[in-house]
């Protein structure tokens, strides 16, 4: 899924109406797991030098990549976060670790040939998904649609649940991430990227 999916399905997962800390650790779980891919294209594209052919066609399955991919997308590093923030009943960690994990987990349902390591440091083992979020051939054209509107949703929810006005702005920013290329491009083709 894209990043700013993975953002609004841990903060309607995990934020609370009057945890303000709460709630913005939930979007950052969702965000978090994709940091390091966002900085390593951005160092190969604009401090490299590299095309985006070179990054998304060799650099991006790259041993190299696939390892940090594996850190940050593992269910192991996500639910012994989750379990001591629970364990301990730290709010704002179980918020993080479990957009962190919702993260994972939809990635682990909708990535095919990007999958990631979901079980490191156990085994190095690939779940790939029957279905991909982008790529047409894996059903991308029927989930990039359902995705949408699962943005739709979540930001509804989100924004009837949420009182603050920078929570409901936060909201809406997260989803116009996602929703203005698609009415600007009048497709889905251009969500592939994000995440």
């Amino acid at each position: 899924m894209n990043t700013p999916t993975h953002m609004l399905i841990g903060a309607a997962l995990f934020a609370r109406r009057g945890a303000p800390r709460v709630t913005l650790a939930a979007f950052a779980g969702g965000l978090v797991p994709d940091l390091a891919m966002f900085a390593l294209i951005f160092w190969a594209t604009r401090v490299a030098g590299m095309s985006q052919g070179e990054v998304f066609g060799s650099l991006f399955f790259s041993d190299d990549w696939q390892r940090i991919f594996a850190v940050d997308h593992s269910f192991f590093v996500w639910g012994t976060l989750f379990a001591v923030a629970a364990r301990w009943r730290f709010a704002v960690l179980r918020a993080f670790a479990g957009g962190g994990l919702a993260h994972a987990a939809a990635d682990f349902l909708t990535h095919r040939d990007d999958a990631r390591q979901q079980l490191w440091p156990v085994s190095d083992w690939v779940f790939r998904s029957p279905v991909s979020y982008w790529d047409q051939a894996y059903y991308g054209n029927i989930v990039a649609p359902l995705e949408l509107a699962l943005v739709l949703v979540l930001t509804g929810v989100l924004l009837l649940r949420l009182t603050r006005a920078w929570e409901r702005a936060m909201t809406l920013l997260v989803a116009t991430i996602l929703i203005v290329p698609v009415i600007l491009s009048g497709g889905f083709h251009g969500l592939h990227g994000l995440g």
